[in-house]
């Protein structure tokens, strides 16, 4: 390689990965609007948190893995369900961000369904989340899913009792029949300490750019966070099978969580590199009768940057 040629080569990369970190910069920009005081409470609460220098790289690095993983995936036609849960604010949203940040919508999308409707409160439970399930070809991130019947359904009292117990008979055979038709099942739940939980909520509570995050919902589930810890051992204990165990993900700090969550998707699947065929761009045809039209100035968008 010629030493002009490297040069180039080298100032590419260079701008290549200055654009890449202003995308991850951009995602991570999160700096709340939050009196001196919260913040000096949360840096208190984080000493260790993740360096920069070590989580950026190996971010890039996992991305690049997840776009190797969606090659397989589309290839082979596979078919993957990531199942997110977790308490309220414990990072299930910026995992799946990141997951998904590089990857081609038309593969990877994420389901977070609204509450169900009274029509759908009167189907079969699982029947409005059967839609969504990936097809061949598809990584499908379910943003909360059907365990609502056993966490806040059940702990807020929108579920009887004879129905949480008719769900925990169902799920797993349910979760069976998925992984029978060849759906490759994780299931992760994000896991925070109270200390944390109450943190987060009070840097939404300052945050103007988060207040709509914090809902009625979840400030009463800092009431019953004793209730909420009992249904999800009990939820473990009798859904976590062979075939769809549950993964628990540390999420105090955030940037491991993500990491650690990442690193262990890719482990459980096994994707392998798929090769392109070298892209080549085609040269551009000229017509040399074709004159470009002028168009009036009040099509375009105001030059205000």
């Amino acid at each position: 390689m010629t030493e002009d040629r490297f040069d180039r080569l080298r100032e590419w990369m260079e701008l290549e990965f200055e654009e890449t970190l202003d995308d991850l910069l951009e995602v991570e920009f999160n700096e709340p609007m939050l009196s001196e005081e919260v913040r000096k409470l949360y840096q208190k609460q984080h000493p260790d948190s993740l360096e920069g220098r070590i989580y950026y790289p190996n971010l890039l690095r996992l991305q690049a893995e997840m776009i190797k993983l969606q090659d397989w995936v589309v290839k082979e036609n596979a078919k993957i369900l990531i199942i997110c849960e977790g308490r309220d604010s414990a990072g299930k949203g910026g995992v799946i961000k990141r997951i998904t940040q590089r990857l081609n919508p038309r593969v990877a999308r994420v389901v977070a369904l609204p509450k169900p409707s009274e029509r759908e409160m009167s189907q079969w439970y699982f029947q409005r989340y059967v839609p969504h399930l990936p097809a061949g070809g598809e990584i499908v991130l379910f943003d909360r899913s059907w365990y609502n019947r056993a966490g806040v359904e059940r702990v807020m009292g929108f579920a009887s009792e004879d129905e949480v117990e008719q769900f925990f008979q169902d799920v797993t055979e349910f979760e069976r029949m998925l992984v029978r038709s060849g759906i490759i099942l994780l299931k992760y739940w994000f896991s925070i300490t109270d200390e944390e939980q109450q943190l987060r909520f009070l840097m939404r509570i300052h945050d103007p750019m988060k207040q709509w995050k914090l809902s009625p919902m979840d400030l009463e589930s800092r009431i019953r966070w004793e209730q909420y810890t009992k249904a999800k051992e009990e939820m473990f204990e009798r859904t976590s099978i062979d075939q769809a165990p549950w993964y628990i993900v540390e999420g105090n700090d955030k940037k491991r969580e993500r990491l650690n969550c990442m690193e262990h998707i890719l482990s459980r699947i096994p994707y392998r590199e798929i090769p392109h065929e070298k892209v080549v761009l085609p040269e551009r045809v000229f017509n040399p009768d074709y004159e470009r039209r002028t168009l009036p100035d009040d099509l375009y968008v105001p030059k205000i940057y």
